[in-house]
């Protein structure tokens, strides 16, 4: 019984092709659109953790003020010295690497091109915390840190900015008001969580920044990488009383530092990222209560054409019940026939719009066999009223029907 309402609803869909693809666009651009929105999603949150996942492995990082982001964030509170770095590394048990930072914007020129960068003044756990790897030349010395030697690397952005495929190993770069000599260049990293370029970029040593830029021995932030993720918490902790005791703060009085665990950073925009693409895919199932009612409307259409073919069926025989499982067949193959022309134009311009947006592709088979079977739901749903219609027809008032 089965397989010939499957035949029935078959013959009936190819008799009316172009009213059969109308009737459900509504579910296509349903289930594509939905598709989509969640499958883009899902690759905006995995880039922001891969992003944030790049700025180092098991990373906690230090800065002055009570606010982490934002203009004002120091608040006028005092800067980190090299006795606060000196304290985490002796007092902190767990740690792999602590990397003071120094950070000014400073136009560099090479011969004929220029350009303004950012230049870190820092240590050689930086590149230890932060996972960065030399793609050629190498980093300071021991000697170099101490003196302050005027040596410099370059990012992989300001590298190509600067010197495109020339060798720059060797080369004096001017910087400001005085030169340093290029020792190494980075290999790249891509853009951070909030879509700074973390290869524009010039790596210089600590002393050398404070004493040729900044006019200071002020820190303005530290990075602190864990040897062990679970220890994470446990060294947040220790640095924060560490440095409320160094820095005077009275209990309770609020810090003027953070510690940011960068596995918050990583969750909260991930939770953002999340709640958009649950509201973008609620509006866009929207679509599919309209493609539903579409298939309800067509449906009853059906019923009326043909009302004494179904008058005929039930005078020689045929059950309610088969007239209600031909139709409902009918419905439920149109919207699973629209599902699955949404499921591959959404591969198609979720693979497409992933490669623009340049956000990972991640094939979501959950989401797809979902919106395959809702879109049949949607069929049983909204076919099952015209279905039922049409099994409730007095054969004698069918069959006198023109």
């Amino acid at each position: 019984m089965l397989w010939n309402s499957l035949l029935l609803a078959m013959r009936e869909i190819r008799r009316n092709l172009l009213r059969s693809f109308l009737t459900i666009l509504g579910i296509v651009i349903g289930v594509s659109a939905v598709i989509t929105m969640v499958t883009l999603g899902n690759g905006a949150t995995q880039a922001v953790k891969n992003q944030v996942s790049s700025l180092g492995s098991n990373l906690l990082q230090i800065r002055t003020g009570q606010r982490m982001m934002g203009p004002g964030g120091g608040g006028g509170a005092p800067a980190f010295k090299l006795d606060d770095i000196e304290a985490i590394r002796s007092s902190v048990s767990g740690l792999s690497g602590v990397a003071p930072q120094v950070n000014r914007t400073a136009t560099v020129v090479s011969m004929a091109n220029n350009w303004s960068t950012s230049v870190t003044g820092t240590t050689n756990d930086f590149f230890t915390v932060g996972n960065w790897k030399l793609a050629s030349g190498r980093s300071f010395s021991e000697q170099e840190e101490q003196t302050g030697t005027s040596v410099c690397i370059l990012g992989a952005s300001l590298y190509k900015q600067l010197y495109a495929n020339q060798d720059p190993l060797g080369e004096m770069l001017r910087v400001k008001n005085f030169s340093c000599e290029v020792i190494g260049v980075l290999e790249a990293k891509g853009q951070a969580a909030m879509g700074r370029d973390q290869d524009d970029t010039l790596v210089m040593p600590l002393r050398t920044v404070q004493r040729r830029l900044t006019g200071n021995q002020d820190i303005s932030s530290i990075q602190v990488s864990v040897e062990n993720e679970t220890e994470i918490t446990q060294a947040q902790t220790q640095i924060t009383d560490l440095l409320r005791e160094r820095r005077r703060i009275s209990e309770g009085m609020d810090d003027n530092f953070n510690v940011l665990d960068t596995r918050q950073l990583a969750d909260a925009l991930s939770g953002t990222t999340k709640v958009m693409t649950t509201l973008l895919g609620a509006v866009a199932s929207v679509s599919l209560l309209v493609g539903g009612i579409g298939i309800m409307n067509i449906m009853l259409v059906s019923v009326t054409e043909r009302t004494r073919e179904i008058g005929i069926r039930l005078a020689i025989g045929a059950l309610e019940r088969e007239v209600l499982l031909q139709f409902l067949t009918e419905a439920v193959m149109l919207s699973a026939l629209g599902g699955l022309i949404g499921i591959i134009l959404a591969t198609i311009a979720s693979y497409f719009l992933s490669g623009l947006m340049q956000v990972p592709y991640t094939f979501n088979a959950p989401i797809n066999l979902g919106s395959f079977f809702f879109s049949a739901g949607i069929g049983v749903l909204f076919g099952y009223m015209p279905a039922k219609r049409a099994a409730r027809l007095d054969p004698i008032q069918a069959l006198r029907h023109e």
